[in-house]
């Protein structure tokens, strides 16, 4: 019995190396294809700020008598709750020239800190696990924000929370402003991998 017993914990413990051993070039190429992921922060959309749409609006002389008195009266409140859809475009170079194999890649989450003009706002992140084709083409991710302005910036007054508002999400809104603090998880054949370190998501070159 103990000689069985013996027989069997050799064989399983094989069995394991042999696995393991299997594995190693797998885990590799994860890591490698995983590191490879581009980033870029890429435009935003369906800006509102406590219930009006900012689309179009270059000034608050643009807004309707209505709107500029629900803003105020938000202000006014101290709470000025912003949402919108932010864009993070996503390359995946895999695309099997240059010798690399072409391999899709499936984003299981994007966990993200927001900052704006440097300050760190609020976190999340994506709604849904996104796939990364190995076309060379990008995808986007959108990503939800809710936050209210006033509680990071209403110290700044009414006006600036206004032209900040502007300066995201109205007729010429640009996303220079913001930044993704973020760390991506990528599904693998050996079982999701987070990325070790942070990277910072912006609008002007992808990053990974």
């Amino acid at each position: 019995m103990k000689r069985f017993l013996y027989s069997f914990a050799v064989s399983v413990a094989c069995c394991a190396a042999a696995l393991m051993f299997q594995s190693c070039p797998a885990v590799t190429n994860a890591l490698a294809n995983m590191q490879r992921l581009q980033f870029k922060l890429d435009g935003l959309s369906n800006f509102r700020l406590a219930g009006v749409s900012f689309a179009g609006k270059s000034s608050i002389t643009d807004f309707s008598a209505f709107d500029a008195l629900s803003l105020t009266r938000a202000f006014g409140t101290n709470q000025f709750p912003a949402e919108f859809i932010l864009n993070v475009a996503a390359a995946n170079p895999n695309d099997g020239k240059g010798g690399a194999r072409q391999s899709s890649a499936l984003l299981q989450g994007l966990e993200w800190r927001l900052l704006i003009d440097d300050k760190q706002t609020v976190s999340g992140d994506i709604d849904a696990p996104v796939e990364i084709p190995g076309t060379g083409q990008t995808t986007i991710i959108p990503v939800r924000i809710s936050l209210d302005l006033y509680k990071f910036f209403g110290s700044k007054g009414y006006d600036n929370v206004i032209n900040l508002a502007l300066a995201l999400g109205g007729a010429k809104g640009s996303t220079s402003r913001l930044k993704l603090d973020a760390r991506p998880t990528i599904s693998t054949p050996i079982g999701p991998l987070t990325y070790p370190n942070r990277i910072t998501i912006i609008d002007k070159q992808f990053s990974n």
